[in-house]
């Protein structure tokens, strides 16, 4: 069960096992989705139009780009960046589960609301996030960059990475691009388990069959993270634009390059130059890797919190 729940006959989950089991399910989810991952930066970073039909750019659509990937990069390229990538799904999973889990026992507690409705879940998820994206983004900005560097690497390692980021552009460099994030996370978290929440209540919270409850959970992450995701994306895109910047030396090969002076100057040369389908490049491999990543997310916290539990009531 995602968030506190009076009605459980479990004890109620401790943040500290909230935070493992956020943690896990973000490690397992990340190494299956980062292909996803690159694909999407890749095509949210190219200023050329994406267009299988008027190819200008080097990405054109997502097989095409897939193939280009391998044959220039080879098939670790999948996984660029997966070192920061990684830390920021453990880091992000743990904050935003035992933030959510927390901030939902309260309102129960200190309020009049039900912890469980899908109300509750929308601002407490969206909360949650925002303290996991303030805790994070330094790694996220770090992911970023690994994914969008191409051959040679500017980046030998993530120290070097850091190392580099912090004398030339200070630590504000590792929170580029953070008030679009800040902007787009909380809407985006609180619709994923606001979404999470309405569709598991129509397909039924409870049920007999183990195996039935995970797919279920599973089903229901993935239609959450679509719809999240659609809403939301054109923030996503910004966000991408702006972490790259003073990274120009690495992204020269894969076509034009921007600098932008901030948020609304980002998003008003998008408009102007690429139009309003310019703030959903990538959105093909964005919503499918939102659709693996988010069904994925819930299916293993319910599954490591569920195995969490087990192991307590077998200690006692």
């Amino acid at each position: 069960m995602v968030g506190y729940d009076p009605g459980s006959q479990k004890a109620a989950l401790a943040p500290m096992d909230a935070a493992l089991a956020g943690s896990a399910a973000g490690m397992v989810t990340r190494a299956l989705i980062s292909p996803f991952d690159v694909l999407k930066i890749r095509f949210q970073l190219q200023i050329e139009r994406v267009s299988s039909q008027h190819p200008e750019g080097k990405y054109w659509g997502i097989f095409q780009a897939s193939r280009c990937i391998l044959t220039e990069e080879g098939l670790s390229a999948f996984w660029k960046g997966h070192v920061p990538a990684q830390l920021l799904s453990v880091c992000f999973g743990a904050v935003q589960f035992a933030s959510f889990e927390l901030l939902t026992e309260v309102v129960h507690n200190s309020t009049a609301y039900d912890s469980q409705t899908a109300g509750v879940h929308f601002v407490c998820g969206g909360l949650a996030a925002c303290t996991a994206t303030v805790a994070c983004q330094p790694l996220d900005t770090l992911r970023t960059r690994f994914a969008a560097q191409g051959e040679p690497k500017v980046y030998g390692s993530l120290r070097h990475a850091v190392s580099t980021m912090y004398h030339t552009e200070g630590i504000l460099g590792f929170y580029r691009g953070l008030t679009p994030t800040m902007v787009a996370v909380f809407p985006y978290a609180g619709l994923q388990f606001f979404s999470y929440n309405v569709l598991k209540n129509l397909m039924g919270r409870h049920t007999d069959s183990y195996v039935g409850a995970n797919v279920r959970s599973l089903v229901c992450g993935s239609c959450a993270g679509v719809f999240s995701k659609t809403v939301t994306y054109p923030f996503d895109l910004i966000k991408k634009r702006l972490q790259v910047e003073g990274f120009e030396e690495a992204r020269i090969r894969f076509g034009q390059v921007r600098r932008y002076g901030g948020f609304v100057d980002c998003a008003t040369q998008i408009a102007r130059e690429e139009g309003v389908r310019g703030f959903f490049k990538g959105l093909s491999p964005s919503l499918v890797k939102a659709a693996f990543s988010t069904g994925f997310t819930f299916f293993w916290y319910e599954v490591f919190v569920n195995a969490i539990q087990n192991l307590r009531v077998a200690s006692e």
